[in-house]
């Protein structure tokens, strides 16, 4: 199973940006998906997740600026953020509670991590 993320980059505080993450290799059903950012010289953080129904959290600082969503068909997860402030700047990863074969057990997994840069 492999996680891969999708779509960081620089941008103007204010401005908005679209994380992807998708899952692919043995999967035979995801749990919870999300996503987690470390800001340089910071411990990984929350940031939000998403369980297969469709229940979300965030964290409050990016509530209200933040929305996760799945494509369940795809495997994938997305995270879009509006209204940027430069302490969102961080690398973002994505996660995935994955279930590789019925009745396996249901493990984290982790994509590689994309970096957004948000400037003043």
């Amino acid at each position: 199973v492999q996680l891969q993320a999708f779509g960081g980059g620089l941008v103007q505080a204010g401005g908005s940006l679209r994380l992807s993450c998708v899952a692919s290799g043995n999967i035979f059903s995801i749990n919870s998906m999300g996503w987690y950012r470390q800001a340089p010289g910071k411990q990984r953080e929350l940031v939000t997740i998403i369980l297969t129904g469709g229940s979300t959290k965030y964290a409050d600082s990016v509530k209200g600026r933040f929305t996760i969503s799945r494509d369940n068909a795809k495997n994938t997860v997305y995270l879009q953020m509006n209204n940027l402030k430069p302490e969102d700047t961080a690398v973002y990863y994505c996660y995935a509670d994955i279930e590789a074969a019925r009745w396996s057990p249901v493990y984290d997994y982790w994509g590689q991590g994309t970096m957004v840069t948000v400037s003043s």
